[in-house]
């Protein structure tokens, strides 16, 4: 892959949208009371309606420390600016979340979603509450848990200095949107017990950058993704996306997948600090939601007590005991062009998982300068390779486990 051609269009992707005109909405002014009791939907959405009908401007929540609120939705040309000591927090009633179709699928509102907008801004140094608590105890399917903050068909957004915590479901996502920049933020929820709570997932998205952001979750800390066959925004694909200059903590890596139909291209992760993460580099898919992912590239990468750094598997949610052929479909995992280079990780549990279908192996996947420290060794099968300057050192065991049509991996390489 072109790493100028991506980095110019990562530069791209971090210009901020504007909040065009000058008007100031401050919420207050419409009757937003900030107690942390009363519910302020209505001032809020009437401040945000009136900066977009002016041509726009910055809705600003300060001057109290809660805000609470029901979904609201944000409109072209807006900076929404919640001040540092200021939390914007969705209620706790979830009669205020009415049901919607998401993705096809039965969900709730969101507390923050756009659609079809442009040129929004969400900062100021404040917080973004989404209170799940009430509802992770229930993880039926019956319990259509919202979002938290959704842009959908939406273009030119920035996010930065805010924090982001404990949404009911999926944090941040990016559906059908392009030139997205995430920066300068953190995201959290408990480990553990907020299950699905995922950092961000841009989603069919193109042109986004993550960029100094910290993730603290209790599911994917990044995921990527482009859908399932039946979803309704058609095939279409995630490319051109940064994630650079970040640190993940608790949650299951920086995944890619598992629902990938619409394919994934030129993605760049660099300077990643990895510390208690279930996973690091993970890239994930199934017969029934797979495409092609290509052009991957992972590199200048710290992994401290991350479960298995390494993680490609074109099985998902298990790898089974016995592997069979398929034939090859238009939901075939294709992974290929992947490389992962510079990459340093202590106190793993397993050094890396590496599993490609026998009809689609895993091709063009490049190892360079990779040192990984783990209870367990390495399992590669189905995968054509290039390993250069890599060492496994392996508590148990041998330092890999290679399976059928390994290619390019010499297991003599291992100390």
């Amino acid at each position: 892959m072109n790493i100028r051609l991506l980095t110019a269009l990562a530069i791209l992707a971090a210009v901020p949208g504007s909040a065009c005109a000058d008007k100031l909405c401050d919420v207050k002014d419409y009757g937003a009371k900030g107690d942390g009791v009363s519910k302020d939907t209505a001032a809020i959405q009437k401040a945000i309606d009136d900066c977009a009908g002016a041509g726009g401007g910055r809705v600003v929540l300060g001057g109290a420390p809660l805000y609470v609120s029901g979904p609201l939705a944000l409109k072209s040309h807006i900076t929404l600016s919640i001040a540092a000591g200021t939390t914007l927090a969705g209620s706790e009633d979830h009669d205020d979340y009415p049901p919607v179709q998401e993705l096809g699928e039965a969900a709730r509102r969101a507390l923050l979603s756009s659609d079809d907008a442009t040129d929004i801004v969400i900062d100021g140094g404040g917080t973004i509450d989404g209170r799940g608590q009430s509802w992770w105890a229930d993880r039926s399917p019956a319990n259509r848990r919202p979002r938290l903050i959704v842009f959908r068909h939406s273009s030119r957004i920035l996010m930065e200095n805010v924090t982001v915590r404990n949404s009911p479901s999926w944090q941040i996502v990016p559906y059908y949107s392009d030139h997205l920049t995430f920066r300068n933020m953190r995201i959290l929820a408990p480990d553990r017990i907020s299950h699905n709570t995922d950092g961000i997932d841009p989603f069919s998205s193109s042109h986004v950058l993550i960029d100094h952001v910290t993730i603290d979750t209790g599911d994917d800390n990044v995921a990527i993704k482009s859908g399932q066959p039946d979803s309704p925004g058609g095939d279409a694909p995630s490319h051109d996306i940064t994630i650079r200059d970040s640190t993940f903590l608790h949650g299951h890596g920086l995944s890619v997948g598992s629902e990938v139909a619409g394919g994934v291209y030129n993605v760049l992760a660099e300077r990643i600090h990895f510390k208690g993460t279930g996973t690091g580099v993970r890239i994930k898919s199934n017969r029934d939601r797979g495409n092609v992912l290509k052009n991957l590239v992972y590199r200048d990468l710290t992994m401290e007590d991350v479960g298995t750094p390494i993680l490609i598997s074109e099985f998902y949610p298990k790898i089974p005991e016995v592997i069979e052929a398929q034939p090859v479909g238009r939901l075939t995992p294709r992974f290929s062009d992947i490389t992962i280079e510079n990459l340093e990780a202590t106190g793993a549990r397993q050094a890396a998982l590496i599993v490609g279908l026998p009809e689609s192996p895993v091709t063009a996947l490049t190892l360079r300068r990779v040192h990984i420290e783990a209870d367990k060794g390495a399992v590669v099968k189905y995968a054509h390779m290039t390993a250069q300057d890599v060492t496994v050192r392996a508590a148990q065991g041998g330092a890999y486990l290679i399976g059928p049509d390994v290619q390019g991996l010499n297991p003599g390489a291992a100390r």
